[in-house]
């Protein structure tokens, strides 16, 4: 009684006053402990989750390169414009970060010369190849059609090695996909053939031992066909048109013919059988995936009758039968020659927009 009088004169509290405390405390500890314990604990497993779940699932990169303009003649078949349309849509919509919207770099001597002979680089470069040469590849010479050139194959590089990166697992050129281009010549408006290029530079670089270059242009990939021809660490398919361009067609390690006029489920059934032979056959550290446009039914040189959606599909299965693998893909555009150059840029852009939202965990992830 005479501390709680003393300590009420000192304004101190009472030996009751503190005791009451210390059980009030010890109620809403008892009440909150555990309350307090879930909170920590499910903040705690969404930042374990969020590193895990990043694993793999880095912002998607893409390059560009339609700001090194290709200078061609009026009235020119090759819709150029359509390169400057898809990236407009990229950017518009926002698919990735600014930063991760790149400048494709331009493809080094060295590199080229992986895939093409020393004596075809250096008369492309010097301006020396001849006018058959040059109808042959469809653009006259210039030296922007050199620069343009070097960079689409450089894009597909950075592609590869972003592709390849921890965590990444997929990247876009928005242009490439010559896969006309021969070691000695080009041709079908290809000049270098970007595919190629890349699938070495990321086997000397020590990157990937193994290729798949997973070829859906309406056209056989005849130019890769032939280079690799003898390299049985890269493995080519080609999924086109049996009697569209080029007559002649080389042989790659599968190829599917496929008659004019065929439609979305003709062509996809094809694919879904051939698709998953080709990856086990290829057993591959990395694809190349050209996805070309030319199929649509609208297409000045297809000759099949593809639809948005049944493309869009075709995209889907591409990507998601690689992603079940684990397999790292480089996405490039390839042909596309639609009457409204538009419909092109549609058709590359819903395949862009499909790889940027897919995501890619490792172990294995679903669609956002």
């Amino acid at each position: 009684m005479r501390s709680n009088l003393v300590a009420n004169q000192q304004g101190l509290p009472t030996e009751s006053e503190i005791a009451s405390s210390h059980t009030a405390l010890l109620a809403m500890t008892v009440v909150y402990l555990p309350l307090l314990y879930s909170i920590a604990r499910g903040v705690a497993m969404k930042w374990v989750t969020g590193i895990i779940s990043g694993i793999g699932d880095q912002a998607m990169k893409i390059f560009k390169t339609d700001h090194f303009v290709l200078p061609l003649p009026d009235g020119h078949r090759f819709p150029v414009s359509k390169y400057a349309l898809l990236r407009q849509r990229v950017e518009a919509a926002s698919l990735v970060p600014p930063e991760d919207l790149i400048d494709a770099p331009a493809a080094r001597d060295e590199e080229i010369a992986r895939a093409h002979t020393a004596e075809y680089l250096r008369r492309v470069q010097n301006g020396e190849l001849t006018e058959k040469e040059l109808r042959r590849i469809g653009f006259p010479w210039s030296p922007q059609m050199v620069e343009r050139s070097r960079r689409s194959s450089g894009a597909t590089i950075a592609a590869a090695r972003a592709a390849l990166a921890e965590g990444a697992q997929r990247a876009v050129n928005l242009a490439g996909g010559t896969h006309h281009a021969f070691a000695d010549h080009g041709e079908g408006y290809c000049v270098f053939n970007d595919a190629a290029i890349a699938a070495r530079a990321v086997q000397a670089e020590g990157l990937a031992q193994r290729v798949v270059i997973i070829d859906c242009d309406v056209h056989q990939g005849n130019g890769t066909a032939k280079i690799f021809e003898h390299d049985p660490s890269v493995f080519t398919f080609s999924i086109h048109g049996a009697k569209n361009f080029p007559f002649h067609k080389e042989t790659s390690d599968l190829d599917v013919a496929l008659i004019d006029g065929a439609d979305d489920a003709t062509y996809l059934a094809a694919l879904r059988e051939a698709l998953p032979v080709v990856l086990d056959r290829a057993q591959a550290d990395l694809a190349i995936y050209l996805a070309g446009a030319d199929p649509y039914f609208d297409d000045a040189f297809g000759r099949m009758k593809l639809t948005k959606p049944g493309l869009l599909k075709r995209d889907r299965f591409v990507l998601e039968s690689c992603r079940a693998v684990s397999l790292p893909v480089a996405i490039t555009m390839a042909g596309g020659y639609a009457k409204h150059p538009e419909d092109v840029a549609d058709i590359h852009f819903q395949t862009v927009k499909l790889a940027a939202e897919m995501k890619w965990d490792r172990n294995r992830a679903s669609d956002a």
